[in-house]
């Protein structure tokens, strides 16, 4: 103790020295729990003093312990959650999922490889390693990761561009050090828990980059579909278009072979679809018929190409392009390059790389997540990308991420658990091992068809950009402009673009927060008959019936119906010289001048000085006041002068430095136009303690010094904390029911009749020799002397700020109340002149 106040001393000292106000929160010089509470009366209710939230406080609570790092280690792999309680349910639905989604795999991923510019066994050590090892580290069952579209298109971009800057590093290596990079970045993020950062992505910015994309890619595929050649697929897509359209003669006999096979994969799904609609009880069976077109289609088309190329196997010697040698195995497992060279060659694509691996994956979990009832944990999801990325370069990986086609697929197919990615791993390890003899075979044409029908789903169709307009069309207008630029950019502007517009209007909404003014406004619930019918009837009490007093309440509505309340029902106000403010959208630096500036104009519109002689000669006003015009003084007369705001925080959450620094200036602002009163300010419906701290610095939360403080008349919110509705006595009441029980069994076994009310102090019923139910053990403690009915209450904040209070409601009455307390409606100094 000793020690304390002799630490207290020396920090006193030193702020004394250094010219620190301790004492700037507490004007009026009281004590911290006698700011007014000792007008409560503490016989009637338990007093309560909040405590200040410390700077130790916060700093422990933002410290890990090692309960808590043993628990972040132990959700770093989730599969030991669940893993014990595997079973052979769950095994067939994995099987059937995984070997599903595996005969997909192997085709769509030699065909994204190619959209790498790298060859087509690549995509599948991609997809080999995705799913091998996202099992480990996954919070959903339904994601399927490996090469997808999008993240190919980008990495054949950086491929391209390093290509040309530096010829001499090989394509396979530059693709695999950017998903070492990317890879290093994700998992630190992910292990940062930062994985709320991918929420600063909006949907509109996520559709028009989906969107976009596909569209820049399935134009990209046309050229191969028909063997059209000459010109660069990878530019603005609009030029890719102009390039199309005046090479088209120039089409080869893969134009047979793609287009036929793009219309039948078309055809098989649309045939299934409607079989299902007509068949409901097939419709697991069309399922798995349409899920597998993409192997049927590779498979027949290999057939034919296999018919008639078998002898013509030279590269001039071949009917139409075809996929060629692949590798058996792993052949370029090799530890990635890394080297400044290289990564400063394409520096400039990483975070357009990241970027896409982020969005992708996590858009795709989150909704197969709510569409299967689970939740997805961001952050774990980015350390299983990160961890894929960085692991599988080592066998030839390139950036790999959630794929929307095969999710779908795998989640349709009934998955159970991330296991069926070891069975996809597994079909995917035959193909590696089993087929590149038939690989070769593989028409160049078929594998652009399986493109552009995979990319047609990432569109977003006509009536889902309809509900984005009737929800927000601003939004629309961005998704436009993303689909815009990136068709005649490219995919990286689209990105940066949606991104960069979606960030910018969520700044300028905090920044233009408009702030309401609200009235007082009595209802009552009413029920309707017949709702929905253009006659309604409702069945309700008049608002001013007695007998049904707690029918009716008082609510707050903004005074100029900007909620779209109905214009008929006019708010009142509060009282003559309050004022009611809410803050719509935080209260924070950026916002902090629109909503105070829109607050103090409307106050001087609708308020008059309360000393009209502030400035008894004209050169003394200032020249920006220049107060009403002369023969106009009674205008002025009308209006009330200023008592009290009431600022409404349930939207604030935190608030900073300037945004009280603001405040505080208003209130002397406002103080000056008030003289000689004080304007009291009262503050509602605060959230935060931190909040309260910051306010309770700046002097607000009890009454405004003056030289009549002791007519200050706090009025606080309580609650029962005793009676029949408190812990304590529903644990009494217990614990005298099973006493009561077992009195009456032990007099039944004896023969005894029960005890008396003055024998045992507990009014019981009378025995009419049947045993007792339940209901009258409780009508029989409820009278019981042990059982009071006296109830007691609390203090529901903090005495010691009498000015913070639990809701509007609270807060008006407390202002009311002072200002009648005051002197009622007239405000004290009007005609006098200050000295």
């Amino acid at each position: 103790m000793a020690s304390d106040s002799m630490a207290t001393r020396i920090g006193h000292g030193l702020a004394k020295i250094l010219g620190i106000k301790l004492h700037y929160r507490n004007p009026q010089g009281l004590d911290d729990v006698s700011r007014g509470e000792s007008v409560y009366s503490v016989s009637t209710a338990d007093t309560y003093v909040e405590q200040e939230p410390s700077t130790w406080e916060w700093i422990r609570s933002v410290t890990p312990t090692g309960r808590g790092i043993l628990h972040w280690a132990y959700h770093l792999f989730p599969f030991v959650h669940w893993i014990g309680r595997y079973n052979f349910q769950w095994l067939y639905g994995d099987l059937v999922a995984g070997i599903t989604v595996g005969a997909v795999v192997v085709p769509q991923s030699m065909a994204y490889a190619k959209l790498a510019l790298l060859p087509p066994e690549y995509g599948l050590y991609s997809s080999f390693m995705g799913v091998l090892i996202y099992w480990f580290f996954a919070t959903s069952k339904d994601i399927t990761i490996g090469p997808v579209a999008v993240m190919s298109t980008v990495t054949g971009t950086v491929v391209d561009q390093v290509k040309k800057s530096n010829p001499e590093f090989k394509d396979h290596v530059v693709a695999s050090s950017l998903a070492v990079i990317c890879g290093v970045v994700i998992v630190a993020i992910g292990l940062a828990r930062a994985g709320w950062i991918v929420d600063f992505i909006s949907l509109a910015a996520i559709s028009a980059f989906m969107t976009g994309s596909a569209i820049n890619i399935a134009v990209g595929q046309v050229p191969a579909l028909m063997g059209i050649t000459g010109f660069s697929n990878r530019e603005a897509t609009y030029k890719v278009v102009i390039n199309i359209l005046k090479h088209l003669g120039r089409s080869k006999r893969d134009a047979a072979m793609g287009l036929t096979a793009l219309i039948l994969l078309y055809l098989i799904r649309s045939v299934c679809n409607f079989s299902a609609r007509r068949m409901p009880n097939r419709s697991k069976m069309f399922f798995f018929i349409s899920t597998l077109r993409t192997a049927f289609v590779i498979l027949l088309y290999t057939l034919i190409s296999y018919l008639v190329n078998r002898h013509h196997r030279g590269k001039k010697q071949r009917r139409f392009a075809i996929l060629g040698d692949v590798p058996r195995g792993f052949k370029h497992a090799a530890v990635p390059t890394l080297n400044i060279p290289i990564i400063k060659a394409y520096a400039g694509k990483i975070p357009v790389s990241i970027i896409v691996l982020l969005i992708e994956h996590i858009a795709i979990a989150k909704s197969f997540g709510r569409v299967n009832n689970y939740t997805i944990d961001a952050s774990q999801e980015l350390v299983a990308i990160g961890v894929t990325n960085l692991l599988g370069p080592f066998l030839g990986a390139y950036p790999a991420t959630g794929s929307f086609s095969r999710t779908a697929i795998k989640s349709k197919a009934g998955v159970r658990t991330p296991f069926a990615g070891v069975i996809t791993a597994l079909v995917v390890l035959l193909a590696i091992y089993a087929l590149p003899a038939v690989f070769f075979y593989i028409p160049n044409s078929a594998l652009s068809a399986v493109i552009i029908h995979a990319v047609g789903d990432l569109i977003t169709p006509p009536n889902t950009v309809y509900q984005f307009w009737r929800i927000n069309p601003l939004e629309v207008i961005i998704f436009f402009l993303g689909v815009f630029v990136t068709i005649f950019s490219s995919i990286e502007n689209g990105i940066y673009t949606t991104v960069s517009v979606s960030a910018a209007v969520l700044l300028f909404r905090v920044v233009k927060a408009q702030g309401r003014f609200m009235g007082k406004v009595k209802v009552r619930s009413a029920v309707g008959d017949q709702f929905g019918n253009e006659e309604r009837k409702y069945r309700d009490v008049p608002l001013e019936t007695k007998d049904d007093e707690n029918s009716t309440r008082t609510i707050f509505l903004p005074l100029e119906h900007n909620d779209g309340s109905n214009p008929q029902v006019e708010p009142q106000s509060p009282y003559p010289g309050i004022f009611i403010y809410r803050f719509s959208e935080g209260y924070n630096y950026p916002n902090a001048n629109h909503y105070l500036d829109y607050m103090v104009q409307t106050i001087f519109k609708q308020t008059r000085r309360t000393n009209p002689y502030s400035y008894p000669k004209l050169g003394d006003r200032p020249w920006n006041d220049p107060g009403p015009k002369p023969g106009r003084e009674e205008e002025y007369s009308d209006r009330p002068t200023l008592k009290a705001i009431i600022l409404d925080f349930s939207s604030v959450n935190n608030v900073d430095i300037t945004s009280v620094q603001n405040l505080i200036d208003v209130r002397n602002q406002l103080d000056k136009y008030a003289a000689p009163d004080k304007v009291d300010w009262h503050l509602a419906c605060i959230n935060n303690r931190w909040t309260k701290r910051a306010l309770a610095s700046a002097g607000f939360g009890y009454p405004t010094p003056s030289g009549d403080s002791s007519r200050w008349k706090p009025i606080f919110s309580v609650a029962e904390i005793g009676g029949k509705s408190s812990a304590a006595a529903a644990a009494a009441y217990r614990e005298n029911e099973e006493g009561l029980k077992r009195q009456n069994t032990e007099d039944e076994e004896g023969g005894l009749t029960r005890k008396s009310a003055a024998d045992t102090g507990i009014v019981v019923a009378k025995d009419d020799g049947a045993s007792s139910d339940t209901s009258d053990f409780k009508q029989t403690i409820a009278g019981s002397k042990a059982y009071g009915t006296t109830t007691k209450v609390a203090a529901v904040h903090g005495l010691n700020r009498p000015l913070f209070h639990l809701d509007l409601t609270s807060a008006l009455q407390s202002a009311v109340a002072n200002i009648e307390r005051k002197g009622g409606d007239e405000p004290r100094g009007v005609g006098t002149k200050l000295v």
